[in-house]
């Protein structure tokens, strides 16, 4: 429906925009592997020459074993710092999130062995389409080398060749590393953060 002048109602172009968000996460969702036009990415080699291979895939296509290291790895690093907030450190409730069928895994190998992942979704978030950084969890012995930067980096061109408008991420207060870590990346406070005066355990960052 137009208005009398012939043009598209305010509420015709928000309904618009709606929709084409909603295709972009559905084309998205609906590739076997984003990697496969990213060659710059499957690949990664550490200022100390130790190269690594990354993958990218549904949760549905993970193996036991691979879904099982990514439930041990996230206990072990983030179990504490959970504790440390109001949510607590809920075993099956993190699982059931690691598996919700939109999650999508980005993995890190070396030497065949998985070493660090992200898991992400395609998402509307505030009405518009995003690529939604859940988790990024690397094993000790691979951090500061510039692995993560680059999985981050690689998250960012994936959710530029499929549309998405931002990479969103949620960060506790409490986890200063992190922190850091995000905003030398170039992340600010997402317009979707919660205020200081709510006095809640995490804020939102995008990019």
């Amino acid at each position: 429906m137009k208005n009398k002048k012939g043009h598209r109602t305010r509420k015709q172009i928000i309904a618009e925009k709606e929709a084409l968000s909603k295709r972009l996460i559905e084309i998205a969702n609906s590739q076997n592997d984003p990697l496969v036009s990213l060659p710059l990415f499957q690949s990664y080699k550490s200022s100390t020459d130790i190269q690594y291979k990354l993958t990218c895939q549904k949760v549905k296509d993970l193996d036991s074993k691979t879904l099982a290291w990514i439930f041990d790895l996230m206990e072990r690093n983030m179990k504490t710092i959970y504790q440390q907030s109001n949510w607590g450190w809920n075993e099956s409730s993190k699982q059931n999130e690691l598996t919700e069928p939109t999650a999508w895994y980005l993995i890190a190998s070396c030497n065949e062995e998985p070493v660090g992942f992200s898991h992400f979704r395609y998402d509307i978030d505030d009405k518009v389409q995003v690529l939604y950084c859940y988790e990024l969890q690397l094993e000790p012995r691979v951090r500061r080398n510039g692995l993560g930067k680059f999985m981050m980096n690689c998250l960012d061109a994936l959710a530029s060749q499929s549309g998405m408008k931002k990479v969103v991420l949620t960060v506790l207060k409490h986890n200063p590393a992190a922190r850091l870590f995000f905003k030398s990346l170039g992340f600010k406070l997402d317009n979707t953060s919660p205020p200081e005066w709510e006095n809640l355990d995490y804020i939102i960052l995008s990019k």
